[in-house]
């Protein structure tokens, strides 16, 4: 006998919720009918999947297993669900998307309600986060697709292309590289180069196309990291140093309000690519190139 997608989403829901009681509140099930689904599927699987304890449930080997593969056979359940509903509606029913930080802001308040015009049966489920954790969730079946910027590893999905996405220096307003046209990279290194924390691509990205080497701090000095867009422009406006801004964030007016000025780099291609991306295989796949058309 076979474990039923019914046991699986009792183990899911068990281990999200840490009890029987809050897991049979979200499954819409009682306390006992939820407790018997576990035990069939342990002994479906000849082993037991949960240990009780006094902080809560914890998992045996077998469990840990049952469960990362009950996400799989789970997401792509739904997924089949979602295929059948849009199989002739391209982009409706719910689409879960997830989208960098430095990109959400400044792309999605244009694209939002052209979406809603041209997809109305579309239900759209937002995640922004960093890279990382959105290919992560991509791999696992709990994203669609997701907008976000190259270069990045993306072995095991697939992706189209939405836009080059332009980087330009900014400085104070009364620095001297705001009095030329264009900032050289050579002028850029001499500065004091404020980027985005680790874990934001962002930063990753204004190094490797600008060629850029960084100047190591004196030993015991401070090295400035910013948590956000809104937050790096301050710090420059600041005085504290200079910075990379995407062109769409400059575009959508985040350095309006502040004494910062916007130049062109002088270096070949200095700039990140803008695509969709949706895991190889996926049922999703021809919505995902949908999505990257239209927010072309």
């Amino acid at each position: 006998m076979l474990p039923t997608l019914r046991q699986l989403l009792y183990l899911k829901l068990l281990v999200e919720h840490g009890s029987f009681g809050r897991a049979a509140e979200a499954a819409h099930v009682t306390q006992p009918t939820l407790s018997a689904g576990i035990q069939e599927l342990e002994r479906c699987l000849g082993a037991p999947v949960v240990e009780r304890a006094r902080s809560g449930v914890i998992l045996t080997p077998v469990g840990e297993e049952a469960l990362r593969r009950a996400r799989v056979i789970l997401n792509e359940t739904d997924e089949l669900v979602e295929a059948a509903k849009s199989a002739n509606q391209p982009l409706s029913g719910r689409f879960r998307l997830g989208v960098i930080p430095t990109v959400a802001p400044f792309l999605l308040p244009k694209a939002l309600p052209l979406l809603r015009e041209r997809f109305p049966k579309l239900r759209l489920f937002l995640r922004e986060d960093l890279t990382h954790r959105l290919v992560a969730g991509l791999r696992a079946g709990q994203l669609d697709a997701a907008l976000i910027a190259l270069p990045y590893d993306l072995a095991g999905l697939h992706y189209a292309h939405v836009a080059d996405d332009e980087l330009l220096a900014a400085v104070p307003a009364n620095h001297p590289i705001a009095g030329q046209k264009r900032a050289t990279i050579a002028a850029l290194e001499q500065e004091d180069i404020i980027l985005l924390e680790d874990g934001h691509c962002l930063r990753e990205h204004a190094l490797s196309a600008c060629g850029l080497t960084l100047r190591k701090p004196p030993p015991g000095e401070e090295v400035f990291a910013a948590t956000s867009l809104p937050t790096l422009v301050q710090m420059v406006g600041s005085g504290l140093g200079v910075t990379f801004l995407p062109a769409m964030a400059v575009e959508a007016g985040l350095t309006d309000t502040a004494p910062v000025a916007i130049r062109p780099i002088a270096a070949d291609h200095p700039s990140r690519e803008i695509v969709v991306a949706w895991r190889a295989g996926s049922s999703r796949a021809a919505e995902g190139k949908l999505l990257a058309e239209t927010l072309r």
